[in-house]
């Protein structure tokens, strides 16, 4: 949840200066109200929340993405609840207005380094520059289902994607066909926008990609330790690399 709060922050400030960043109690809000609805991020900050404090949680959550012009996403780290609070969180999503979007896994592992990846379909390129930013958009933006704008709004013109982040492409005859980032946050490295088109799945790109980042982003930093929030098409694949499953998430959206 920490590594969340923490990233998300640069990302939404760097989309937005002026962008919805609060640290409430029990809410962190990082909302850049951008087309990139990951971009768009509310999470619930409690520790041992019981079922009567998810419920007004879930309440105020749902109340500031009404607020908001576009769609996001509510994140919530069921690990952290306790089990009065795990076991209210649907019913209390319902009344809230909020609907169960899909799962996800926290994940983190003192894996660094890794040595340099090699896959035999694939040549790796960092992405620096608009066109290679546009490249990595559209690769999330068809494997996630978003229109191809949604993630160009997200990345496009960033210097810090371009300078700070780790983010690279695998290319297969010359055609971007998969991706992975790593930023660092709080000394570890995180994870972030691991995508591979439709189509290219289940060939090793996402795993090989994800090694990329990870091994040119512990070399520059040295860290030892990285951290990600898996989907549920990518959960399979993180453990192989070194991650551990430590919290299933929910991703929740409004209803309507």
């Amino acid at each position: 949840m920490e590594q969340l709060a923490v990233v998300w922050r640069q990302m939404v400030l760097d989309r937005d200066a002026g962008a919805d960043v609060r640290d409430l109690p029990g809410i962190a809000v990082r909302w850049a109200d951008c087309r990139f609805p990951f971009w768009n991020c509310v999470t619930l900050t409690d520790v041992g929340a019981g079922a009567q404090l998810v419920g007004e949680r879930l309440r105020q959550a749902a109340g500031i993405m009404r607020d908001k012009e576009r769609p996001g996403f509510l994140w919530v780290f069921e690990g952290l609840l306790d089990e009065s609070g795990r076991a209210a969180l649907g019913p209390a999503a319902e009344r809230a207005g909020l609907r169960y979007a899909f799962p996800g896994t926290g994940m983190a592992g003192d894996l660094l380094p890794l040595p340099e990846p090699t896959h035999p379909e694939l040549t790796f390129v960092r992405a620096t520059t608009d066109e290679l930013l546009r490249a990595y958009a559209d690769i999330n933006a068809r494997a996630y289902g978003f229109d191809l704008e949604d993630g160009r709004d997200g990345l496009l013109g960033s210097r810090l994607w371009k300078e700070r982040v780790r983010a690279y492409l695998g290319l297969r005859d010359g055609t971007p066909v998969t991706c992975a980032a790593t930023v660092e946050a709080q000394g570890r490295l995180f994870v972030l926008l691991v995508a591979t088109e439709p189509g290219a799945e289940r060939r090793g790109y996402g795993e090989a990609v994800t090694r990329k980042a990870l091994h040119e982003g512990g070399r520059a930093t040295g860290l030892a330790r990285a951290t990600l929030h898996a989907t549920a098409a990518g959960a399979p694949v993180y453990p192989r690399i070194g991650f551990v499953p430590n919290s299933p998430m929910g991703f929740f959206t409004l209803r309507n």
